[in-house]
C-alpha cells in the first residue's frame, strides 16, 4: 500500500514537472513567434469554451500553445463508438468525452449532466462546426451553457494582431438576439488566417 502511494505521488510530481516545462516552452515559442497571450484576470471553475474565427489548420498550433500556457484543460465530445478499445484510453486522456447518440436524452442534457457532476470543467464547442465558411453559428454551445448555468469563454486567434487566448467569460442573459449581438461586438475586428472563411456571427438554427 505504501509503495503504491509512493509511486502515485512520484507520477503526480513528474506530471507537474512536465506541465511546468510544457508551459514554459509554449510561452517561449509564442514570444519567439511574436504572439501575445490574452487572459482575463479571473477564471471560473466551469465554462463552455468557443473559439473564433476558425479558418485554418494553423489555428491548432496556436490554440495548443495558448492552451498550454493558460493551463486550460478543455474537454471535447465525440460519439461513444470512437472510445472503444484500444483508442478509448487515449481519447479520454486527450480530454475526450463519449456521447451516446442512441439514448433518448439529448446532447444538451448529457453535457449539462457532465457539468453538474464535475467541480472543474471546461467544454470546448465549435460554434461554426467547421473551418469552412458557413451562413452563421449553431446554437449548441449556447444551449449547453444555459442548461448548465455556466459562462461562455470567448477565445480567439487573431492573426492581424498576433493575439491568442480568452477575451472574456460572458454570462448569458437567455435573450438569444441580445447575446449573439454582444458576442459579435466582443469579436469585432478579430481576424483569422483566412478572413474570407470567417462565418458571420449570427444564429442559423
Amino acid at each position: 500500500m505504501v509503495g503504491k502511494l509512493a509511486r502515485t505521488s512520484q507520477l503526480a510530481s513528474q506530471s507537474n514537472k512536465l506541465g511546468h516545462m510544457l508551459k514554459h516552452i509554449s510561452r517561449s515559442l509564442l514570444r519567439l513567434l511574436g504572439w501575445t497571450l490574452l487572459e482575463p484576470a479571473t477564471r471560473p471553475d466551469k465554462a463552455v469554451v468557443i473559439a473564433y474565427p476558425h479558418t485554418s489548420n494553423w489555428d491548432f498550433l496556436y490554440t495548443m500553445l495558448g492552451k498550454n500556457v493558460l493551463g486550460v484543460g478543455a474537454h471535447w465530445v465525440a460519439k461513444d463508438t470512437l472510445f472503444r478499445w484500444p483508442m478509448g484510453c487515449i481519447m479520454r486522456a486527450m480530454g475526450g468525452i463519449p456521447v451516446n447518440r442512441r439514448e433518448r436524452t439529448g446532447f444538451v442534457e448529457q453535457m449539462a449532466a457532465e457539468f453538474a457532476a464535475r467541480q472543474h470543467f471546461m467544454l470546448a464547442v465549435a460554434p461554426e462546426g467547421t473551418r469552412s465558411l458557413t451562413p452563421g453559428w449553431k446554437t449548441g454551445f449556447y444551449r449547453i451553457a444555459l442548461a448548465a448555468k455556466v459562462p461562455v469563454a470567448l477565445a480567439c486567434i487573431d492573426y492581424a494582431k498576433r493575439e491568442v487566448g480568452v477575451l472574456c467569460y460572458l454570462d448569458l442573459s437567455g435573450d438569444m438576439a441580445a447575446d449573439i449581438a454582444r458576442i459579435a461586438e466582443i469579436y469585432a475586428g478579430r481576424q483569422g488566417y483566412r478572413p474570407e472563411l470567417a462565418s458571420p456571427i449570427r444564429w442559423i438554427s
